[in-house]
């Protein structure tokens, strides 16, 4: 198995998802599993996610729990202009600010307007009833800064260890790399966090866990899993009923307890493989 990485002095990271259409299943949610993909990639680890509607109040409720944390936190969604967007406006909220236009945020929106406008798609001035509402999208929480956008340089907003960005993936996930290479290089694969595991066919769980709990008493700092699978492939493993059993922890004792657990398992005859 790879190695998995997370919080041991390195930030916990969470994640926020924002909106009602991942909610009712109109859409498919795409940012879970990116995220931790980027923080795999470069050593890291996700520690928690949560997926909110549209509801300002909920979202605020959140977001102030959050914000009462040192966890760093990503939250992709509802940064837009329209009455349906409530993130930015809910986050001010939690921290008891105002929203206020963003000087460098501004001056991007108008760059880009005035990009639209060349190619025939608007106007550059920024007078109009439509660019007013565009100028909207750079309105964030007082004292944050912003964050870059690739895409169509319409910008996201940090603040209080939080970053928020759009909920287009081709614009949140250059986003999320960019925040992660900027402000986190120095947690890069600095962890040491280590995990393998074996797969255990024809046994049930219950014959697995006292072995389990013999294991982790015996090594405290690792901890062992199980995930169980009902052989029908979905999960790209064996399509044989099996139970993925491993241990996770620092690369040492990880290497020590999964030593002893391969020998406790070959000592109760479960048949096994290992990767």
């Amino acid at each position: 198995m790879p190695i998995e990485c997370r919080d041991m002095g390195a930030p916990h990271f969470g994640l926020i998802v924002v909106g009602d259409e991942i909610l009712s299943g109109k859409r498919s949610d795409r940012h879970f599993a990116a995220v931790v993909g980027l923080l795999k990639a470069r050593g890291l680890g996700l520690a928690w996610a949560q997926f909110l509607s549209d509801e300002r109040q909920a979202i605020a409720s959140v977001l102030r729990n959050s914000f009462a944390s040192r966890d760093v936190v990503f939250c992709c969604g509802g940064i837009g202009a329209t009455p349906d967007d409530h993130t930015r406006q809910a986050a001010a909220q939690a921290l008891s600010v105002e929203l206020r236009l963003h000087p460098e945020a501004a001056r991007l929106i108008a760059l880009r307007c005035a990009e639209m406008a060349a190619e025939g798609r608007g106007t550059a001035d920024m007078t109009t009833p439509e660019n007013q509402q565009r100028l909207r999208m750079g309105e964030f929480p007082d004292g944050a800064s912003i964050i870059p956008n690739s895409y169509n340089r319409i910008p996201g907003f940090s603040v209080a260890r939080h970053w928020f960005v759009p909920g287009f993936p081709a614009m949140a996930w250059p986003m999320l790399e960019w925040v992660l290479d900027t402000w986190y290089r120095e947690h890069f694969n600095s962890i040491d966090f280590f995990e393998r595991s074996m797969l255990v066919f024809d046994t049930p769980e219950s014959a697995i866990a006292p072995l389990m709990e013999e294991i982790e008493a015996r090594f405290n700092e690792v901890k062992l899993f199980s995930l169980p699978s009902m052989g029908d492939g979905k999960d790209g493993r064996s399509a044989r009923r099996h139970i993925e059993l491993g241990v996770k922890g620092p690369t040492t004792a990880v290497k020590v307890a999964f030593d002893t657990l391969t020998a406790a398992v070959r000592r109760m005859g479960a048949p096994f493989e290992l990767p």
